[in-house]
């Protein structure tokens, strides 16, 4: 049953996305036609944290206590493997913070486009660099135009809804200035609000459908099932995504940069659906819990067939080597460090104070007072050995990819 409201989720019995993926991926590997990269993403995420990535035992020679510890799988769509990176990021980012308000923008694109993006793995990487450079060309627009200097900011995305529909939008957060060109001045922007979102929405539009339609007459993407099969047809889509509005979200600033980085750490490693919001695996049904948002934010809960859960959670897997963090103007990776120390000079501020290094073994004696090579049972010294992979199917890279087929062009004057 779907939609019930519910308090919490229940606290026994916890499953797993890997646990989901254990039980039915094999199934849904025989039933449809997969990419490889989903297969492997499937394949990581069900050998995570177990034997079949190896790890080590440490043993105690006078008690006989052992504890075994098995490798993570480290991929980007793991819900397990994202804690540890996020936080390692958000470190990071403590040294770019500025002394200013921060806005928070949203970019979605409307839901006309989600089955050009699902089309073909080239769609996906060709449509999804185009929202990021529609959104950061219109910011960087904005701050040249309403500022009079060059912003800085950071794109993070997200393809997902609650229920793990199709959902394309761009998180953005950029400091309230700008760097004037001859980086001589800090230009403050407004305390209430950063950019017209309507002036802003305009913008965004029209880069991006005519990015869209330079992509289709160089033949670039591939048309969905529908529109290949003369059933549906381009320039009608164009004209109705150009009268539409498009959204674009800005929230008020947040309350200072430590709210706003734990805010945005929420989102940089976020997966399409984290383990605690998983319920219950049983009689070949998922449920899981979801916040409607047309509802006054109430949590509910939603069960689907594991054929289907499975398949809504691989629409989410981004093609490989595709960035899902960027960030520009006097934040990009090549300006960074210099412009952060200009603009610091300008407002008077001090730089942070980079944050301490400390291994996990290191905090563990620090904060609790754990000898991590102790034994617990009785203090005595821990042996370390290291465990092989027990063999069982990995994920294996192929030796000779096959090629894709050209897409059916359409060309739009």
């Amino acid at each position: 049953m779907s939609g019930d409201a519910i308090s919490a989720a229940p606290a026994t019995d916890r499953i797993e996305l890997a646990d989901i993926l254990a039980r039915h991926g094999e199934t849904f590997r025989r039933k449809h036609r997969l990419p490889w990269r989903h297969r492997k993403v499937m394949l990581r995420i069900e050998a995570c944290r177990t034997a079949a990535m190896g790890g080590h035992v440490k043993t105690c020679d006078d008690c006989g206590y052992e504890k075994y510890v098995y490798h993570s799988c480290r991929n980007r769509h793991c819900p397990k493997c994202q804690t540890q990176a996020k936080e390692a990021w958000r470190e990071a980012r403590k040294l770019d913070l500025l002394p200013v308000p921060y806005f928070h923008q949203v970019f979605t694109l409307p839901h006309e486009l989600n089955e050009w993006i699902l089309a073909s793995e080239e769609n996906q990487r060709a449509l999804l660099k185009l929202l990021f450079d529609s959104a950061a060309g219109t910011l960087l627009a904005f701050g040249r135009g309403e500022l009079g200097g060059q912003v800085g900011f950071t794109l993070v995305l997200h393809t997902w809804d609650q229920l793990l529909r199709p959902h394309v939008h761009l998180h953005g957060l950029i400091p309230a200035g700008a760097l004037s060109a001859d980086a001589t001045r800090w230009i403050a922007g407004g305390a209430k609000f950063l950019f017209p979102v309507r002036a802003l929405s305009k913008k965004f539009r029209g880069k991006f459908l005519d990015g869209f339609k330079n992509l289709l007459n160089r033949g670039e993407l591939r048309l969905p099932r529908e529109y290949a099969a003369g059933n549906k047809h381009v320039r009608p889509l164009q004209k109705r995504l150009k009268k539409k509005s498009w959204v674009i979200y800005s929230k008020a600033p947040f309350a200072g940069p430590a709210k706003l980085l734990d805010y945005l750490s929420r989102y940089t490693h976020r997966v399409a659906i984290s383990n605690d919001r998983l319920i219950a695996c049983t009689d070949g049904q998922v449920t899981f819990s979801y916040r409607d948002r047309r509802d006054g934010d109430r949590r509910k809960r939603e069960t689907l067939p594991a054929d289907q859960f499975i398949g809504r959670f691989l629409t989410h897997v981004l093609p490989d080597n595709f960035m899902r963090i960027r960030h520009y103007g006097f934040l990009s990776n090549g300006n960074r460090k210099k412009k952060l120390a200009t603009i610091r000079k300008l407002l008077g501020a001090r730089p942070p104070e980079p944050p301490a290094v400390q291994s996990a073994a290191q905090w563990l004696e620090s904060v609790l007072g754990i000898d991590p090579n102790g034994c617990p049972c009785c203090g005595a010294p821990l042996r370390e050995r290291e465990l092989q992979p027990d063999g069982r199917p990995k994920p294996r890279l192929s030796t000779s990819p096959r090629q894709p087929r050209a897409p059916p062009q359409a060309v739009l004057t």
